[in-house]
Parts: structure tokens; sequence; C-alpha cells
């Protein structure tokens, strides 16, 4: 009986250490902190409270989000209910489970609606990760945890605005890590969070009495306290006018873990 116990034990631990390896290395652990939000609740204000976490160092790829479907048919293009996804959805793939040329299985997959995102990261046993994790994460760069008070940083930030969202997405992972190890938050595609349809501010005035105008990100004015980083709240306009089947041609996702 003990040799048996043995055994299990000499199989079951270099398994157990491959799977922590797997998941440390697809993940990156995000010390938890408090700072201030560029949303303009009191609270955020204040100082928003971030327990540690854990974030994808990548988004997902084409070629991950196609061993989803692959594995969960009904999250195919031509199978997935329109409640869960309008007609658009991975309509760049050149078929239901096809890449092609215009999704090539490095590049962030994109045209992929909230819920078919949030359900990839539960077949993880993960989920999309919240505003305040995701904006507490971008907030750093190479060496510094928050480096939103520097105007270089910023500048940074905001010429990727200026590219053409028509132009070829690149591969991700290209940017250099930040300083918890993360690629990618700001530069390649916009991100799906879990709390996407209540970012909505009070103030929110963009649709200026034309409700297709919250379409359009920086459309009329948002009552939020830093304005400096309009680059993020860029992304907070984006998230807020969309319904959870919307997909669109630059907004990917990435998946977080809560810490144990």
């Amino acid at each position: 009986m003990r040799k048996a116990l043995a055994i299990l034990l000499l199989v079951a631990l270099p398994l157990a250490g491959l799977a922590a390896a797997s998941l440390a290395g697809r993940y990156a652990g995000i010390p938890g902190g408090r700072f201030k939000s560029v949303l303009g609740y009191e609270d955020a204000r204040q100082g928003v409270v971030v327990p540690t976490f854990a974030l994808m160092r990548t988004p997902v790829t084409n070629a991950q989000f196609l061993a989803f479907v692959q594995r969960h048919p009904q999250w195919r293009r031509d199978r997935i209910a329109t409640t869960f996804a309008e007609s658009r959805y991975l309509s760049h793939w050149a078929g239901p489970t096809t890449l092609g040329p215009e999704a090539l299985p490095d590049r962030p997959v994109v045209w992929v609606s909230w819920f078919a995102a949030e359900a990839y990261c539960k077949s993880l046993g993960a989920r999309l990760p919240t505003w305040n994790e995701w904006e507490y994460a971008a907030a750093a760069d190479e060496t510094r945890r928050d480096a939103r008070r520097d105007p270089a940083w910023r500048e940074r930030i905001l010429s990727w605005y200026a590219r053409s969202s028509k132009d070829a997405l690149p591969r991700v992972g290209l940017q250099a890590p930040n300083v918890y190890g993360v690629q990618d938050l700001h530069g390649l595609v916009w991100e799906w969070t879990e709390d996407a349809s209540s970012l909505m501010v009070d103030g929110d005035n963009r649709t200026q009495g034309d409700p297709d105008k919250g379409k359009f990100c920086g459309a009329g004015a948002l009552s939020m306290d830093d304005r400096a980083n309009y680059a993020v709240l860029m992304r907070v306009a984006m998230l807020s006018s969309l319904e959870g089947r919307d997909t669109t041609a630059n907004l990917g996702f990435r998946c977080a873990r809560s810490a144990p």
C-alpha cells in the first residue's frame, strides 16, 4: 500500500508542477493595491482597492480561440445563438473552424462578443478582468507600477490612436512587458472587461440627443476626473457604448484569475 502511494505521489507531483508552470507562463501575478481610477465616481476618485489577481500576459489569439470553438461548437459562428453574438461575430475567419489569411494564428482574436469572451475564460477556469483590474495593470510601464503622470508615457499610448483601424493587426507579444510582465495592454486592441456594460459614469452626455454618437469614442463630453489620461478614457467610452453581443474589428480580450 505504501509503495503504491509513493508511486502515485511521484507521478502526481510532477504533473502538478507542470500545470503550475503552464499557468505561471500564461498569466502574470499582479500584486494588489490602491489607486485612483480615471472614472468619475466618488469612490474611484478617493482610491480603488484592487485585490491581488493574475492576468494573461497577452490577449487571446485566433489560434487559441479556434481551439475553444472546436471544443465547444456552440460558439462557432454558424451555430452561436443570436442572443450571444451579432452577425459579424468572427466574420474575419475564412470559415466557422478555419482561420485564413485575415485571421493569422498569432494575431489577437477580434470580432468576438462579450458573451463569447466570457465563455472562453470560464472554459479555462478563469474570467474576464474587471475594469478596475484592467486599468490598474494598464497604468504600469516597464519599470513603474503607475506611470500615468508621465507625459511621455501618455503620448506613447495616444500615438496608437493615430493609426488607422484598417491596418492589419500585428501579432501578440511584440511590445515590451510592463513591470508585472504583461504585454499589449495598449497599442494592439481594445479589450472586453467583465463589467463593460456598467462603465457609464454620472453625467455622461456623449449622445448630445443623438444615440448614435455613443458609438464613437470621444463624441461629446465625459464627466471624468483625469482628462490627462484621455487614451484610457477613450476605452471607457468605447466599452460603455457596446452591448454584450456586439463585435468590432479591433476589440479582443484576455482572461484573469482571482487569487486563491
